[in-house]
């Protein structure tokens, strides 16, 4: 038995050189997961969004709402595929992709094979193959552009929302996935925490959403007519979807089932829904008397949205701090914040994702625990501190100002283009007859 023992032994040192030239391996567990963690992140638009917002508006816009989701899924599908992923995660430079991967060039060459974001030291292994990744980064792509048309619903021409978000994806929302989630970003360099899209997805859409409702003006009747939600029960639904599917989204972005990252991601979002949700109910009930079903399920997404940026990086106990706080934050900026400076944001898409994101965002800089984010080349992570706290100040103040202003740019040339806004007419109507020549009876 030694004998043959030794043999082995032999015959396996004989081997290693051979072994250590063969191509690396998919890891099948975080593929796995990657999948299931894609899958969830689609079923947040459709039909989370699609639902949710849908069950806020009144009867006459449920379909256009519903619509507006749907078809966002399949246009940013296409633009992804198209330009997007390229300007997103292309080499490109410090502030922009490149065009190398349009029509998604190159999938081929590795189809089955593990691949890397990025080049040079700050070049990112994964373990997934490239398919996965730019999937599961499309799904971000589509529930961004959703998000915003929250803001703006009720009240904007389909025709104008489909060149918006044709433009509005390829050159701001791609460009600030670069800066933030590809090696060559600047705010990536910088150092700046953005684990799931604090910056790229909430911040990103909700101050998008501000400068629509800003540009289009309020609906007709707002402040004066009944524009009570139709069916709040399509948006509990809506709200049940995108608190489950978030699991995929946060969780999701540790872009592996394994090393613990990813199940202390689950935790604290889990931890920050369920705080957020009790935050806002207790506040709105001892200011308005009553908890309303409504306020329940926004300080849920309130609370889901400011631990997207820090799930990755913080405890159970900071996931609990961060989700009292956005409770209270959301239903501030739902509240007084709008009737203060009297915009009419519709169905909140910057009172929650705007302000909720930014509270994330900015209480990662001291929250964050060193140990979550820590790898061999930065051994103690990156740690919560006042340098961490300005730099997520940067990004913050970069997206807000990025994002204001090119979506204003964009609105002006869709309004030459199309116009924005239905006539008075139609909107007294309703968009689900106007624009699709359907109804709900």
């Amino acid at each position: 038995m030694f004998a043959r023992g030794g043999l082995a032994a032999a015959l396996l040192v004989a081997a290693m050189p051979a072994m250590a030239q063969e191509a690396p391996k998919v890891d099948t567990g975080d593929a796995a997961w990657m999948l299931t963690s894609t899958a969830l992140v689609l079923m947040m638009t459709v039909p989370g969004v699609a639902l949710f917002y849908a069950g806020m508006v009144r009867k006459k816009n449920v379909l256009a709402t519903m619509m507006q989701s749907f078809f966002i899924t399949a246009l940013v599908t296409v633009l992804w595929m198209v330009a997007g992923y390229s300007i997103a995660f292309g080499e490109g430079g410090e502030y922009f992709g490149d065009f190398s991967r349009v029509m998604l060039t190159g999938i081929a060459e590795n189809w089955d094979k593990p691949f890397t974001l990025g080049t040079g030291d700050a070049a990112v292994a994964m373990t997934i193959p490239e398919s996965v990744f730019l999937m599961f980064q499309m799904t971000f792509a589509i529930i961004t552009a959703a998000l915003i048309t929250g803001a703006v619903a009720d009240r904007m021409k389909f025709s104008a929302l489909v060149l918006f978000v044709t433009l509005w994806s390829l050159l701001v929302y791609a460009p600030i996935a670069h800066w933030v989630w590809h090696p060559n970003g600047w705010l990536f360099a910088l150092g700046a925490l953005d684990f799931a899209g604090g910056t790229v997805v909430h911040i990103n859409a909700g101050v998008a959403g501000l400068v629509a409702a800003l540009v289009l003006g309020k609906r007709i009747g707002y402040g004066s007519e009944n524009m009570s939600p139709f069916n709040l029960g399509l948006a509990v639904i809506g709200a049940s979807l995108l608190w489950v599917g978030w699991f995929g989204f946060n969780a999701g972005s540790a872009l592996s089932s394994g090393g613990g990252r990813a199940g202390m991601a689950m935790l604290v979002t889990q931890i920050a829904a369920g705080a957020a949700t009790l935050s806002w109910v207790i506040i709105e009930w001892m200011t308005k008397g009553k908890p309303s079903v409504l306020g329940a399920i926004s300080g849920a997404v309130a609370g889901l949205v400011a631990i997207t940026p820090a799930a990755g990086f913080v405890l159970p106990g900071s996931g609990l701090i961060i989700g009292l706080v956005a409770g209270v934050a959301g239903f501030w900026g739902a509240t007084a914040l709008k009737h203060a400076l009297g915009y009419d944001d519709s169905l909140d898409a910057f009172g929650v994702h705007g302000i909720c994101g930014i509270v994330g965002a900015l209480l990662v800089g001291f929250l964050a625990y060193g140990p979550l984010s820590a790898t061999p080349a930065a051994p103690d992570g990156s740690g919560g501190s006042m340098e961490q706290f300005i730099k997520q100040c940067t990004a913050v103040g970069a997206t807000l100002v990025f994002t204001a202003v090119a979506t204003f740019i964009i609105l002006k040339i869709v309004d030459v283009i199309v116009g924005l806004r239905v006539t008075e007419e139609e909107e007294r109507e309703g968009l689900d007859v106007t624009l699709h020549g359907e109804r709900i009876n």
